[in-house]
């Protein structure tokens, strides 16, 4: 077993990495940035090395300066999270070009995974069933029309390079057509160094639904049932749960051998997840395969109660699958909300700053994996993810009462959240429902306000604490059953 491991990342993802490793009795080395110094997974970390500069190309992109850090400190393997390098092909092979182990699948699997018109290709040789659809000629507009027109309108625009939803065009008509490849092209150029898009027939009401999957380098591979995603804003997941309400077990079993065939048609080595998209009649179609940890893997751990990445680091380092399919059984259900600093009010736009106060939700069947602090700076130059609230509860129906309440008790000052718009849509008739898809939030949510009510309420509390000259003590009321709330304990402050 691995004496050191380095995690080539930052943020919660860094974190939750580190707990594992602690309790492997592996010893952690954090990389950081200029603007991280400070940051919490760099305090968690037995040893750290500072990058560079903010910029990721200085930093968590610098692949030779990642390098030399395992080197330096003696780390024999590297574990990429998600994001940044986790999915970048030249990066496994530098890791292996210099002898250290790559938690994750070989640098050909991701290359042949990444590249989406490759990936199709191999599903569909393998008998897993994929969406219609073709590479198109970025540069040939009679392609455009005469793919479209086979296959039918809507039509879905992708980047074949990339994803994120960066390159990405829904076209309901034949007039917007060259425009949407124009614009796919141009995006998928800026963003992935790859101006090829292909286009697929577009699943209306489709649900976004995955499974996860483990293989070890010894042939065995299974599936750890599957993750609800289709809970969407600007094609990127917010919330997460599983089980599934739309799968039947005939069905989850369909699909995860169907998941199982593609690990094994593509030799995929370590943990990694088989999206597809489910249509309303009960079909289902290959999108992707992500080749690393997902963000939403703590629901499949609280129902199925593995640590997935104790399995990668143990596929990493040789050892056999502990566990077979057998093994695997879902309990209860499960949900996770992406905590991001962003503005909902205006079109989640991420909003950096100095968070002033945090106050994290604990009891009974609640998990936060979280990588914020408070008074820590939440910087402009990466993705604005502060940490993932999870719950766990017998039914879905008490998960999302459960979560409602974790909610309403996650308090985060200084920089914006969508807390209250996720609050908002759990407690929406079409999401208790089970009614979930992938244009969700633009049917349901596309004019969405917050309540100001808390506002309000924030504003009387200073009013009145400046007419009383200051903070008081506050004394609870014997028939008060909860603790002061934020507002009244804050003193004063401005909004």
């Amino acid at each position: 077993m691995f004496q050191k491991i380095l995690i080539a990342n930052r943020g919660e993802i860094a974190v939750r990495i580190m707990k594992t490793c602690r309790e492997m009795g592996i010893a952690t080395v954090a990389v950081y940035s200029d603007v991280d110094a400070n940051a919490l997974h760099v305090m968690n970390a037995d040893e750290a090395v500072h990058l560079g500069s903010a910029e990721p190309s200085e930093s968590y992109l610098n692949i030779d300066k990642i390098i030399a850090a395992a080197k330096e400190t003696g780390a024999s393997a590297i574990h990429p999270g998600y994001g940044f390098l986790a999915e970048n092909a030249r990066f496994a092979e530098a890791c292996q070009e210099n002898e250290i182990i790559f938690i994750g699948p070989s640098a050909q699997v991701i290359k042949n995974l990444g590249d989406k018109i490759t990936a199709r290709t191999i599903m569909a040789n393998s008998g897993v069933p994929v969406t219609p659809g073709t590479t198109v000629d970025s540069n040939n507009l009679d392609a455009w029309v005469q793919a479209a027109e086979s296959m039918g309108y809507p039509v879905l625009i992708k980047a074949a390079s990339g994803g994120g939803g960066k390159g990405m065009r829904v076209v309901d008509a034949p007039e917007n057509l060259k425009e949407s490849c124009e614009t796919a092209a141009s995006e998928a150029k800026t963003a992935f160094g790859d101006s090829t898009i292909y286009m697929e027939k577009y699943l209306d009401k489709a649900r976004h639904v995955e499974i996860q999957i483990l293989c070890d380098s010894k042939g065995n591979a299974i599936h750890l049932l599957e993750r609800e995603c289709s809970v969407q804003r600007r094609h990127q997941k917010i919330i997460e749960e599983t089980p599934s309400t739309a799968l039947s077990e005939d069905l989850r079993k369909k699909m995860g051998e169907a998941a199982i065939a593609a690990a094994k048609a593509s030799d995929y080595v370590n943990a990694g997840t088989v999206e597809f998209l489910l249509d309303d009649s009960g079909k289902f179609y290959f999108l992707e395969v992500n080749t690393r940890l997902q963000v939403e893997h703590p629901v499949t751990e609280m129902i199925t109660n593995i640590d997935l990445v104790r399995h990668q680091i143990e596929i990493a380092a040789g050892k056999a699958l502990s566990i077979n399919q057998n093994d695997i059984v879902g309990r209860g259900h499960a949900i996770e909300c992406r905590i991001y600093a962003e503005d909902p009010e205006n079109n989640f736009f991420p909003s950096p700053g100095k968070i002033e106060f945090l106050k994290e939700p604990t009891g009974p069947g609640i998990r936060n994996d979280c990588g914020v602090y408070t008074y820590v700076d939440v910087p402009v130059e990466y993705d604005p993810i502060l940490s993932k609230l999870i719950v766990f509860a017998e039914s879905r129906d008490l998960a999302i009462q459960r979560m409602i309440q974790a909610l309403q008790r996650y308090a985060i000052v200084g920089v914006k959240t969508a807390i209250g718009f996720m609050i908002d849509v759990l407690s929406s008739q079409p999401f208790q429902n089970g009614e979930t898809y992938t244009h969700f939030i633009d049917t349901h949510f596309g004019d969405w306000t917050p309540n100001l009510s808390q506002k309000e309420i924030a504003c009387a509390a200073f009013l009145v604490d400046n007419l009383l000259g200051g903070k008081k003590a506050l004394s609870m009321d014997k028939t008060q059953s909860e603790m002061p709330s934020l507002w009244q304990n804050l003193g004063n402050f401005r909004l």
